[in-house]
């Protein structure tokens, strides 16, 4: 069993538990927002924040109906289709982890 002082010098050596997961929780956010999807979104978002809630809209469409489906219905090519869906997920993308 530990005594008093074995405790504390384990305590300061690593930190809590709680202390030492937040540090680990911190390191793990920037590591999401170094990735292209985030700088995709937040780009979006900074340029044209009155289309976030669009773009998102549209995003949500476009996986409901279906790449071909939507572009389709919209008249819009595939590419511009994707291109809607996949900024709708970076911005989406971006709220979540910027928060």
């Amino acid at each position: 069993m530990a005594t008093d002082e074995q405790e504390g010098s384990v305590a300061s050596a690593g930190g809590s538990g709680a202390a030492r997961g937040a540090r680990e929780g911190d390191a793990f956010l920037e590591s999401l927002m170094d990735t292209n999807l985030y700088s995709m979104g937040a780009y979006f978002s900074d340029k044209h924040p009155g289309l976030v809630d669009e773009v998102i809209e549209r995003s949500d469409a476009i996986e409901e109906a279906g790449l071909r489906g939507y572009a389709k219905e919209h008249d819009m090519t595939l590419e511009e289709c994707f291109q809607t869906l996949l900024t709708g997920l970076a911005v989406r993308y971006y709220k979540a982890v910027a928060g």
